[in-house]
């Protein structure tokens, strides 16, 4: 009856695949920190004993994963505001309300 009509009036679909992104870009950017201090990458690891220099295998540069962070948490706010004033406004069309 009215399949695919959301897709066809709004952008909710583009919006929605944004926040799917943005949660994956999110998720990738706590792995690479969780595992930023570990030489195996995976998992939580024990200190070295005393006096045993560990070289770092993986280098990740904390500050620019938080500032990624941050940025990628800003970009999904704002889409997930837009998505929530589309979705907003086809109420109010659906309504047929003038608010």
């Amino acid at each position: 009856m009215l399949f695919g009509l959301i897709d066809r009036t709004t952008s909710a679909t583009t919006l929605k695949g944004s926040l799917d992104r943005s949660v994956e870009r999110s998720r990738g950017i706590a792995d690479r920190v969780s595992k930023a201090t570990l030489q195996n990458g995976d998992g939580f690891a024990l200190e070295a004993k005393a006096g045993t220099p560990q070289p770092q295998a993986n280098p990740v540069n904390v500050e620019d994963e938080m500032v990624a962070l941050a940025d990628e948490q800003l970009r999904f706010l704002a889409t997930s505001r837009l998505l929530e004033k589309t979705y907003q406004s086809l109420r109010t069309a659906i309504k047929g309300g003038n608010s």
